[in-house]
């Protein structure tokens, strides 16, 4: 056990009575300082379940979400002296005794995630697209690689990460967290740690797929939308950030470098070509890929096919200029999700051979 009065450890919880009580035990005997924040469970009273351990119980009086629940362990352990708190779920998933792995490397202005390298059982396919989805969107965002930025296991400098300007409170707060963070000048570094993941049926979990997804998919959008304005983010660090690798070769990244450039393209031809450069060079995105689908773009405006497509549409040939806006804005969604799809796919198969 380590007794340094500013580590904390912070486990949200939410239904999880079955798991708690043995993680919770787990971290005690890893740091001194252990905060469970039950965030309105309705499965057991967590003070009663959890009165032998010497462990602080703090209470939502509803579920107010994920993110709510690590900013009131933020919050708390601030005010008592901490400078670091250690975050895990409390489904059992996360093996506490991999704390021992992030102390060494706790350091002012830097978030330590768990990068999931040692799985117990099968990860999900659907866990594994969501992981890359993720870590793709915040390398558009920030232009840094910081791999399985979805997981929960990680320590956070509290008086650096309670200066972001933080909306999210549910599962989009951990995407959120990393994007602001690195927007503000902190550093973010991966640490190795093994998961569990048991049989269909045996873990419970308070993630729902659909408004989960929509809340992350809708912060993402939020913060590409922030990152395309020419305004400098404002900082709370020193910027010390560490090598990452390029995330825009990736099939993800060509595929939404080829796709918005044709559609931008199409769209505003020739204009589109000056803003899809822009969004280029904002968003980090694969110049090349870029640059291949302003040459599809030229190709489809300058041969007529927008104006074929919407005579094609309409049904008529008196009005041409309205022809023409109907059928470039038709063949550029298409051209666009096709060309995206044609990308991702030939990437994809081409870094499955080589590897």
């Amino acid at each position: 056990m380590t007794p340094t009065p500013d580590i904390w450890c912070g486990i949200p919880v939410y239904n999880n009575a079955g798991t708690i009580l043995d993680v919770a035990r787990r971290c005690r005997d890893q740091v001194a300082h252990v905060i469970v924040v039950d965030d309105g469970s309705t499965d057991a009273d967590l003070r009663d379940l959890l009165a032998p351990l010497d462990v602080l119980v703090l209470r939502h009086p509803g579920n107010l979400g994920k993110g709510a629940a690590l900013l009131t362990a933020m919050r708390h352990a601030a005010e008592h002296g901490g400078r670091y708190l250690l975050t895990l779920d409390g489904d059992g998933q996360h093996f506490p005794e991999d704390i021992a792995r992030f102390l060494p490397r706790l350091a002012p202005a830097t978030i330590l995630v768990g990068r999931r390298d040692e799985v117990v059982g099968v990860m999900p396919s659907v866990s594994r697209f969501g992981r890359d989805f993720s870590d793709f969107w915040i390398y558009t965002e920030t232009g840094a690689s910081v791999a399985d930025t979805q997981c929960g296991f990680r320590a956070y400098p509290l008086p650096e990460t309670l200066e972001l300007p933080l909306a999210s409170r549910h599962y989009n707060f951990e995407v959120e967290v990393i994007t602001r963070a690195l927007w503000a000048g902190l550093d973010v570094q991966g640490v190795p740690i093994r998961v569990w993941y048991p049989g269909a049926g045996q873990r419970v979990s308070s993630f729902r797929p659909f408004l989960d997804n929509l809340r992350i998919s809708l912060m993402h959008t939020l913060m590409v939308s922030r990152q395309l304005l020419p305004v400098p983010h404002r900082r709370v660090a020193v910027p010390q950030r560490s090598p990452s690798r390029r995330l825009d070769s990736a099939p993800i990244g060509l595929a939404v470098a080829a796709g918005t450039s044709v559609l931008l393209g199409i769209l505003w031809w020739p204009y589109g070509a000056i803003i899809a450069v822009y969004v280029a060079l904002r968003l980090h995105l694969n110049k090349l890929a870029v640059l291949a689908g302003l040459a599809v773009s030229a190709l489809a405006v300058l041969s007529s096919l927008g104006l074929k497509v919407g005579r094609w549409l309409l049904q008529r040939q008196d009005r041409p200029r309205l022809e023409a806006i109907v059928g470039l804005h038709v063949m550029a969604v298409l051209m666009s999700v096709a060309s995206a799809w044609l990308v991702y796919a030939v990437a994809r198969r081409f870094a499955v051979d080589r590897a």
